[in-house]
């Protein structure tokens, strides 16, 4: 099966994104799709287990209540998502998220201290995600971005250990905080500051190649190699990858070696499997480990077609 039609089967918002990335139509052409995310499938699913305070599972990164006596992390708190339906591409002008966005900023408080949920709290990885979400959802997250830069560690990256300590960056925390930086720019134009920073957070990556040490040239942690979806705030090379797609970077040679992790992982029918899933409490699985992944599958081509252009161009 040609895999454009195999991806364009599934749902509503793997299809838009297919459109968008893959067949390369206008947004004119691909919004009434786009707008299904809000009335089928995944995205409705989520949009329905809404609280009527506007949270997700009772709380803003935890559920509550929660005794802490499950295996993993529980992933159906608002942050979490949020964040998934931002993949999933939920049109933030749609109802449904304005909706959502309003009762989280009147009514979210994290459970760290009791902060209001678009001021973020201590962690970085946390903040990161919360300026991505909220960036993409109109949100000002202008104070919660100079909080980031000013946090950003001398080798370039960030750590969400360094409350409790650390003094270099990780690719976690790092990816995380790439990724807000880069939806806060979209939405208002950034600054000098906030690229600069980015710049710098995507060097801190580019020098390990995006899953080795910078000295010892060894993996950093083997989990990197195999891709899982949703992500949350969990680091792959393939999430990396789509990231530098996103920001329309150049093409730069020490990326090369985590393109061919990804090439190397294409099963012989052309698809890619879901590697894994993060452990812990959801609201329902996605799609299936082991099995044929349509999402990455749509990250893994659409990474590939943005590379080989960048390699063709003159």
């Amino acid at each position: 099966m040609n895999m454009t039609q195999w991806l364009l089967e599934g749902d509503p918002a793997i299809r838009w994104q297919v459109m968008r990335d893959l067949q390369h139509m206008p947004p004119e052409d691909f919004a009434a799709e786009r707008a299904q995310v809000e009335r089928e499938g995944w995205g409705a699913r989520l949009l329905a287990l809404e609280d009527d305070d506007g949270l997700w599972a009772g709380g803003a990164y935890s559920p509550f209540p929660y005794d802490n006596d499950e295996p993993g992390q529980p992933w159906t708190a608002t942050m979490h998502t949020l964040q998934t339906l931002q993949i999933l591409g939920l049109d933030p002008q749609s109802e449904s998220a304005r909706k959502a966005s309003t009762l989280v900023a009147e009514n979210g408080r994290w459970e760290h201290d009791g902060q209001r949920y678009f001021a973020g709290e201590v962690e970085e990885c946390i903040n990161g995600r919360t300026v991505e979400s909220g960036a993409y959802f109109g949100i000002d997250m202008a104070p919660l971005v100079a909080r980031l830069l000013s946090e950003r560690m001398s080798d370039g990256g960030w750590n969400c250990e360094s409350e409790n300590g650390a003094v270099v960056s990780s690719f976690d925390s790092t990816i995380n905080v790439l990724d807000g930086l880069l939806e806060f720019e979209r939405a208002t134009g950034g600054s000098t500051a906030v690229s600069d920073a980015r710049r710098g957070a995507e060097e801190y990556l580019l020098e390990r190649r995006l899953f080795r040490g910078r000295r010892s040239g060894k993996v950093v942690q083997p989990k990197y190699l195999n891709f899982g979806f949703p992500y949350y705030w969990h680091y792959d090379v393939l999430r990396a990858l789509d990231y530098f797609r996103k920001a329309d970077a150049e093409r730069d040679p020490r990326m090369a070696e985590a393109v061919e992790v990804v090439r190397s992982k294409r099963r012989p029918d052309g698809r890619w499997l879901l590697d894994h899933i993060y452990p812990g409490r959801v609201h329902f699985d996605i799609e299936e480990a082991g099995q044929p992944s349509r999402w990455n599958t749509l990250r893994a081509l659409r990474v590939l077609e943005w590379w080989e252009r960048s390699e063709m161009a003159p």
